[in-house]
């Protein structure tokens, strides 16, 4: 399942190594003199198997992760930064900037992202073209909220001019399975909505966001981005337990989020935007297209290898059709191309986590110990750098694949009779992200649906699990998520209702004309931005 290196095209072979000697603090690109942490691929690029060194960046300390928080907090100013009190015109023109500088990058990030996590060449392109769509997405949806801000409202002899404003500082962790697409969905609208960052790069997918260090230096005034290297618990750590942070905005584990939440000294005073773990299930009734509903299991428990938290973790498959689906799904699920990812057609690729084969085998000795089978031909063939997806079958709850975010190529179907047994798993469920759900007689899907909207945020008719499109809301119940990501939502995540209100006197009408017409303030502006 590998490729030597004469089968890779020139293109997309590493001809260079990438060392990352410098991290962006306070607006200026500091060289780094300490340790290194050198940066592999599991893909190889020669004939016998290695990892393939792709470059190194730096392993920064305690020292410099509190400096970057002493430059951000510098930069907000206590509300009274250049960034947070910009007209919002100009804060619109700084992330144009950025932007613009970013898609000079587009080809060298689709690389590294194909090397470091595995994501396949159309995959790639598209989370690339997704994240400049996004960035451009937010930036008209805040043009628009800040038009419908740009009025006085009259309410009891009260005039109001109320807008959104920063919350302060914002630390921003990313995934590493969407490092690029994921990030920016925090790190963007943070910054948009006059908040200052400090931003880590996720374990893999680090090397991709280096080609775009400069845009963020060059497109935003000082200390608005500070971008570090390192391990989490060397660099967030002390960076939360400061207590100057404002927002923690991650998306990754839970046990993640919680260490850091943890070490805050104000926890009542910490807003949380988080994406976390989810166990989406499919849930295929007796009359549904089998066709449609293989094709889109497929789709939702294999795309970039089932490491995505809206992936199809378990399906539940009525008994009555549930023989005919298994021998369907396993022959099509065995039809998939595993190759690098930029062969043609490569479905299945490699995994960036070097451990995670050995993680996806425990997972399948749990399940044949508490009376699964693997029932697919190819199912828990290994590699050094890969592990074919196994169908489990049949799976009860129990098990640790049902149980656990699995986030790899497994695929455990629980056979049902009774539909309350989906429901009471899913209601137990510590998790609470999507559902598909899969069928055609709407007096059985009515009831259904009704009862799952309020096991979870969004309810898949006849299609897989997905975050997309992004105008759409994106969160989850329980432990799956905190606030809500989406190009509208995540401005408002990101951002609190304030207003100016005076009463309604000759005084202070007088006084509101003369800001308004000598446009002396930021915030009060009845401005229509084009």
């Amino acid at each position: 399942m590998t490729s030597s290196f004469i089968e890779i095209p020139e293109k997309f072979r590493i001809n260079k190594l990438i060392h990352q000697t410098t991290y962006l603090l306070n607006g200026e690109l500091v060289e780094w003199g300490g340790d290194t942490s050198n940066i592999y691929s599991t893909i190889s690029s020669t004939g016998d198997y290695q990892p393939t060194l792709l470059g190194s960046i730096p392993v920064l300390t305690e020292k410099e992760a509190l400096m970057a928080l002493d430059a951000a907090s510098d930069a907000y100013g206590k509300g009274k930064g250049l960034w947070p009190t910009m007209k919002v015109a100009d804060r619109i023109s700084c992330m144009e900037k950025f932007v613009r500088q970013m898609k000079t990058k587009r080809k060298e990030v689709v690389k590294l992202l194909m090397w470091e996590i595995g994501k396949n060449l159309p995959d790639s392109e598209k989370e690339f073209d997704r994240t400049v769509e996004y960035i451009y997405d937010t930036i008209e949806d805040y043009k628009q909220m800040d038009r419908n801000s740009a009025k006085f409202q009259k309410q009891g002899g009260v005039h109001a001019h109320i807008r959104r404003g920063p919350l302060g500082v914002v630390l921003c962790l990313g995934p590493y399975n969407y490092p690029l697409n994921e990030t920016f969905a925090l790190l963007i609208p943070a910054l948009m909505m006059g908040n200052t960052a400090i931003f880590k790069p996720a374990k893999y997918g680090v090397l991709l966001l280096t080609p775009l260090i400069e845009a963020f230096q060059n497109s935003f005034p000082k200390g608005v981005v500070n971008i570090l290297f390192g391990r989490g618990r060397t660099v967030a750590t002390p960076i939360m337990k400061d207590g100057r942070v404002d927002v923690l905005a991650l998306i990754g584990h839970s046990n993640s989020a919680n260490a850091l939440q943890d070490v805050h000294p104000k926890s009542n005073r910490l807003r949380m935007v988080l994406g976390l773990e989810a166990n989406n299930p499919a849930i295929i009734l007796p009359d549904a297209d089998l066709g449609l509903a293989i094709q889109e299991c497929i789709n939702g428990t294999t795309s970039f290898n089932g490491q995505r938290c809206t992936a199809l973790k378990v399906l539940y498959v009525h008994k009555d059709i549930v023989d005919e689906f298994n021998k369907r799904f396993s022959e099509k699920i065995d039809n998939l191309k595993f190759g690098n990812p930029w062969d043609e057609g490569a479905q299945l690729t490699p995994l960036p986590e070097p451990n995670k084969p050995a993680y996806i085998q425990e997972l399948i000795d749990d399940a044949i110990d508490n009376g699964a089978q693997i029932i697919n031909n190819k199912g828990g063939e290994t590699t050094e750098n890969y592990i074919f997806p196994a169908i489990m079958y049949p799976s009860n709850n129990g098990m640790r694949v049902c149980q656990e975010e699995q986030f790899g190529p497994i695929i455990p179907i629980i056979p049902f009779n009774d539909i309350e047994e989906p429901l009471d798993d899913m209601a137990s469920s510590n998790y609470g992200q999507q559902v598909s759900l899969f069928g055609k007689e709407t007096k059985t899907l009515a009831p259904l649906i009704d009862t799952l909207v309020n096991l979870v945020c969004r309810v898949n008719l006849n299609s897989s699990c997905q975050r997309g499109p992004d105008v759409y809301p994106f969160t989850g119940r329980k432990d799956s998520a905190v606030a809500t990501l989406s190009v509208r939502d995540a401005l408002r995540s990101f951002s609190i209702r304030t207003f100016v209100a005076s009463k309604d006197n000759e005084y202070n009408n007088e006084i509101l004309k003369e800001l308004l017409d000598s446009k002396a303030s930021n915030f009060v502006s009845t401005d229509y931005i084009l």
